[in-house]
């Protein structure tokens, strides 16, 4: 019998591990794939506070090791079903497990555009993140490629740190923010593509152009130093949508306190419905909904 399952062992997931460990809790954390979440797909993080420069796999190892060190299990299983109860259970790809609560910090994944090459320029010219990669491109040409307001938030973020933002639509309106979308046609370094699609990435080692097909079929190259790809994020949480309350685009409904419709589970992180999903603020949501866990724990 655990007091804390933890799914998910990204930032939001291990800095719960950590506080729930300094709290003398017997805490079990569960990964299908690997430690570190999407940060470790990151070559330098400067956005976190006290070490700028750090690497997305160094920062990963070092809050596991930090996790570990203060006594969390982590296992390498994958969760396809929670269950309510007394005690709660937690079901993975290997065996079931029982617990006092659950933190689901299952993080998402970036929507991507499934071109070749995509996964390899990661890093190299291509990002799903402008807040956290803008900066790399100070006074350079870049792209973001969407039609939602992230995208569109996107761009207007780049313009004032690069020279020149092409933003890809592939419609020939957007249906957000109108405020939002008059700001960006009246910043003169954006360019609007309408009714187009980015088709090919054209690279050596990085990133040097972008392939650009209108809906007439008429193909323009573009130079760029990065494409900023903001078509939509899939929050990891199909396996729990039979019991928790999900948004309309997946996301897991909650409190600031991180607590879901089900007493004791709580949630942490990228999958959770909050306006912005950065490092800092996944740890934030894993101190909290431990803090939240440890309590609803000590009060039972």
């Amino acid at each position: 019998m655990y007091d804390i399952i933890i799914v998910g062992a990204g930032p939001a997931g291990l800095t719960a591990a950590i506080y729930a460990g300094r709290a003398n809790k017997k805490v079990l954390v569960l990964e299908a794939l690997t430690y570190g979440g999407q940060i470790i797909n990151t070559n330098v993080i400067d956005n976190y506070p006290v070490n700028p420069g750090i690497s997305g796999v160094e920062f990963a190892t070092k809050i596991y090791e930090q996790a570990k060190a203060l006594g969390a299990e982590i296992k390498f299983e994958k969760v396809v079903d929670i269950k309510d109860g007394n005690p709660k259970e937690v079901v993975t790809n290997k065996e079931t497990y029982q617990t006092k609560t659950i933190i689901l910090a299952t993080g998402s994944d970036s929507r991507k555009l499934k071109l070749e090459n995509e996964d390899k320029l990661l890093g190299r010219g291509i990002s799903y993140c402008a807040t956290c990669d803008g900066a790399f491109y100070k006074n350079k040409d870049v792209a973001v490629v969407g039609g939602g307001i992230t995208a569109l938030k996107d761009a207007l973020y780049l313009s004032d740190i690069t020279n020149k933002v092409y933003l890809i639509h592939r419609r020939d309106t957007f249906k957000t923010e109108e405020d939002v979308v008059d700001k960006v046609k009246e910043k003169d370094n954006i360019e609007i593509i309408y009714n187009s699609n980015v088709t090919k990435l054209i690279a050596d080692d990085t990133l040097k152009e972008i392939e650009v097909t209108d809906n007439e079929k008429n193909v323009t190259n573009i130079k760029v130093d990065a494409l900023f790809i903001a078509v939509g994020r899939i929050p990891e949480n199909q396996n729990f949508a039979k019991l928790i309350n999900l948004d309309s685009n997946g996301y897991i409904i909650s409190d600031e306190k991180c607590h879901t419709n089900i007493e004791g589970i709580f949630v942490a992180g990228d999958n959770r419905v909050k306006g912005l999903r950065q490092l800092v603020t996944a740890t934030s949501d894993g101190a909290i909904a431990a803090t939240e866990a440890i309590r609803y724990i000590n009060n039972k």
